[in-house]
């Protein structure tokens, strides 16, 4: 394995400016010149983009940016020892000891262990203090080479060895009184032999794993010892990680979750006490999150861990968002997991349609089941093709109302609304009440289910409680009121709001075209886009050859989520490239495909450097491919794949010319008030530094 570090690689007492992206800039095009990374800008746009999700200065004045990027040939380490300190954002001092790791995107296992190990001894006070004596750069070296050496790894300084899959090294029951290097196999049993301790539990995670994950560890440890109790820890990081055993979860009265991400295999951890916070507030405040668990442990009425067999006595995580947030929240999962039964079935229905002629509808179903390869109908292969197609494409779009209420449930009620939920929009489809129906009857079987979930139940009875008894009530709940109360009023709506739709022509088409686009434009993937999209996804499948305006809306509506990215792509890489920095040049390229594909979030980088520019641009654009598209009555039956989907949309050449206009006047419009408004210094300098976000 190759020197991770050599005394080319550090700098000692350097003035580096006093900005942190002038700091990364510098050691990023340091390790492209020591012949480490094939693109300095890349390499830095990497680092800058892991910045910007998390600070990386920690306690004591250290800093740990780092990141995965292709452009790095090998791993590296990059330390500085800076005059004047530079704020990375921690709580108690600005940085003068920097390092920069830069891993390859894909690093072994062994390269990410060394690199892991290194984070973790700068938790360690007299390493950090022997970096700062250090003389010379070959002492930095030799420094470094000894905290990370192998023999090294695999014990890790006293309290801190209950740490599962740290550095690679295996778990151990660390705590006050427990001696460092535990064997793995030591039981809560065993290590309470030595008094009775309280026995916690905690799993750290970041985005890269490489840093912050095993940084969070060994300071939640430092801080259980220091508070005397049994502490174990899983990281899940780059290394690897070693799960937690099943003994010390079942002992542990309480759980951390210093993460970043999701929690891998969650459901583990059901039913415990639950003290949840971002990675870095394990580095910065552990003692306080010890101190919480250690209260959440005692308190019944503490946030806990959804899911599994506890999920009857569970507090979900989410009770301190407002209704409002929460219903938000359960119909963007609901559409989000209905997505792909659309775009399936609606791909399929399309090329059932290419493949047998529109009237393949009238003839589907006797050709499927009287026919096959070896006896085909009058219309030959093409019509035996598109009637397969043509009715597996409307089996999957029979899943629409019962999949959108499913998880709609399910996001309020973890799995035991899953049932409840679906059963509840198939009884709404039953009903004719459409989506409209699967929305309402979602909501109601996870509301039903989750309050099922809370009750208090004799233990006995607890693991019949998410399979068998929340399932049962929560689907005579939802699904009889569906029945005996709502469906007929909700199926009235529904057919009230299929006939103002299929009655919109001329100017009022258009109106609903220009409110439509402006919203997929306006925030680029967030709530306001989200709405158009479900409102288009979820009236598709009403959609039919005399009733085309559900495909007219969804062809408004994904041309218009066109624009953005292609506007910025446009702006940026054809006509003002001087007006735009090089990390939006480079986002510009690749809006070009993200665009085409019908991927919005690909203007977010623009948006988020210079948001009163590029939002109204955006939705004025947008707004005006939605209303040329329902002028010009065209037509998707696919929901999702830009001009992918070509076979889908009708008239194919009028989409992309209103697609075309609406990208001229976004692009124009962000070109002259980027030329001719005046934009601070402050924003201005933001808008250079920030890179890609999508």
């Amino acid at each position: 394995m190759s020197h991770l570090i050599t005394p080319d690689l550090v700098l000692l007492d350097a003035d580096l400016g006093t900005d942190r992206a002038g700091v990364i800039r510098a050691l990023t095009n340091l390790v492209a010149e020591q012949g480490r990374a094939t693109n300095a800008e890349s390499l830095f746009d990497d680092a800058w983009a892991r910045e910007q999700l998390t600070d990386t200065g920690v306690p004591g004045g250290i800093a740990i940016p780092h990141c995965r990027s292709e452009a790095v040939t090998e791993p590296t380490l990059v330390m500085a020892r800076l005059k004047p300190a530079v704020d990375f954002g921690a709580a108690d001092a600005p940085a003068d000891l920097i390092f920069l790791i830069a891993a390859p995107a894909g690093a072994d296992k062994e390269h990410l262990t060394v690199l892991s190990a290194l984070a973790r001894s700068l938790v360690n006070p007299e390493f950090v203090d022997s970096l700062r004596a250090a003389a010379t750069r070959e002492d930095i070296v030799a420094l470094v080479e000894q905290a990370t050496a192998p023999e090294e790894k695999a014990a890790p300084a006293a309290g801190v060895a209950g740490v599962a899959g740290a550095a690679g090294a295996p778990a151990a029951a660390a705590t006050g009184g427990v001696a460092a290097g535990a064997a793995e196999t030591e039981t809560p049993a065993v290590a309470s032999a030595a008094g009775a301790r309280p026995i916690l539990i905690a799993v750290t995670a970041c985005p890269t794993g490489i840093a912050h994950t095993y940084m969070a560890a060994d300071s939640l440890a430092a801080a259980a010892e220091r508070a005397g109790v049994e502490l174990h820890v899983e990281t899940q990081g780059s290394s690897g990680a070693t799960p937690l055993d099943p003994a010390v979860i079942a002992a542990a009265s309480a759980v951390i979750f210093a993460v970043d991400v999701d929690v891998r295999d969650r459901a583990r951890f059901a039913g415990k006490a639950l003290v949840q916070s971002p990675v870095k507030r394990g580095i910065d405040a552990p003692d306080e999150m010890i101190a919480e668990a250690l209260a959440a442990a005692s308190d019944p009425k503490a946030a806990r861990v959804a899911g599994g067999e506890a999920a009857a006595e569970s507090t979900s995580s989410t009770t301190d968002e407002h209704f409002g947030q929460t219903v938000k929240r359960a119909l963007l999962t609901g559409v989000s997991y209905m997505i792909p039964f659309v775009a399936g079935g609606g791909l399929l229905i399309a090329l059932g349609f290419l493949l047998g002629g529109y009237l393949i509808t009238d003839t589907a179903s006797d050709i499927i089941t009287q026919n096959s390869l070896w006896n085909l109908p009058d219309g030959g292969v093409g019509a035996y093709l598109g009637a397969a197609a043509f009715k597996i494409g409307q089996a999957s779009m029979g899943f629409l109302v019962p999949a959108l209420a499913g998880y709609i449930a399910y996001a309020i009620a973890d799995r035991p609304g899953i049932a409840p939920g679906f059963t509840a929009g198939a009884v709404a489809g039953l009903m004719g009440a459409g989506f409209l129906g699967g929305i309402v009857g979602g909501l109601l079987a996870g509301v039903a289910a989750h309050w099922l979930a809370q009750r208090k139940t004799a233990a006995w009875f607890r693991g019949l409680m998410p399979v068998v008894v929340i399932p049962l009530l929560a689907s005579i709940f939802a699904s009889g009121l569906m029945v005996l109360i709502l469906g007929g009023p909700i199926a009235a709506l529904t057919v009230g709001l299929n006939d103002f739709l299929n009655g919109l022509s001329g100017a009022s088409a258009i109106v609903l075209g220009l409110i439509l686009g402006a919203m997929m434009g306006f925030d680029l993937g967030g709530p306001v886009n989200k709405v158009a999209y479900a409102f288009a996804v979820a009236g598709l499948g009403a959609g039919a050859i005399d009733n085309q305006a559900p495909w007219m809306i969804m062809a408004a509506v994904m041309a218009s989520g066109m624009v953005a990215p292609l506007a910025m792509a446009l702006a940026s890489t054809v006509l003002a490239r001087r007006l735009f920095s090089p990390v939006e040049k480079e986002n510009g390229k690749a809006a070009w495909l993200l665009g085409a594909s019908f991927i919005s979030e690909g203007a977010i980088p623009f948006a988020a450097a210079d948001p009163l520019r590029v939002i109204p641009a955006s939705a004025i654009g947008s707004a005006v491919t939605g209303g040329i598209i329902m002028a010009a009555g065209v037509t998707s039956q696919a929901p999702h794949g830009g001009v992918f989907v070509f076979f889908a949309i009708n008239p194919f050449p009028m989409f992309l010319l209103a697609i075309v206009a609406g990208t001229i006047v976004t692009a124009l419009i962000v070109v002259a008030l980027k030329r001719f408004t005046r934009k601070s210094e402050t924003v201005a300098s933001a808008a250079a530094q920030v890179p890609a976000a999508a």
